[in-house]
């Protein structure tokens, strides 16, 4: 069974005093090989974008920001500028490469890792939301409060 570990957004303008721990635990995931594969998403801001001129968000507007956190090791990036990962390039991907299992890990649970996972659900995906290597990089009191969504939203088996 091919499994894939998608790290959502571990990028610099999401690390902070709250994420910073998780950033590593990711990291040792991501070098643990307990996954077929392992992809990245980034998520890339412009002032064109919604994000930008509709609720003020500044961050990943520069190339520092919206650098990977840990490295990538040659592992596919897909960028984005939507919340979702579930992107029409990431389904091709998801089918050419024969995955069936997906893992969500990242930041931040309450934006990119909940919409991710509500679609990869509607879309009838296998997947997880692991949750100890997720986190809000708004507080720990938003990422806990965004499991609670998950698990009404998804079921309990999908939040591990």
């Amino acid at each position: 069974m091919k499994k894939l570990l998608l790290v959502i957004d571990a990028q610099n303008d999401f690390v902070n005093d709250l994420t910073r721990s998780t950033l590593k635990k990711i990291e040792e995931l991501v070098d643990s090989k307990q996954f077929s594969t392992v992809a990245f998403t980034k998520f890339i801001n412009g002032y064109d974008n919604r994000f930008y001129k509709d609720i003020d968000y500044k961050g990943c507007l520069t190339e520092e920001g919206t650098s990977i956190a840990i490295d990538t090791k040659d592992y596919k990036i897909f960028n984005k500028s939507a919340y979702t990962a579930l992107t029409d390039e990431f389904k091709v991907y998801l089918k050419d490469e024969g995955i069936e299992e997906i893992y969500l890990c990242g930041f931040d649970t309450n934006a990119c890792v909940l919409k991710t996972a509500l679609d990869l659900f509607e879309g009838g995906y296998d997947f997880y939301v692991l949750k100890d290597y997720c986190m809000s990089s708004f507080s720990k009191e938003v990422h806990d409060d965004a499991l609670t969504i998950l698990k009404l939203l998804v079921g309990n088996k999908r939040i591990i």
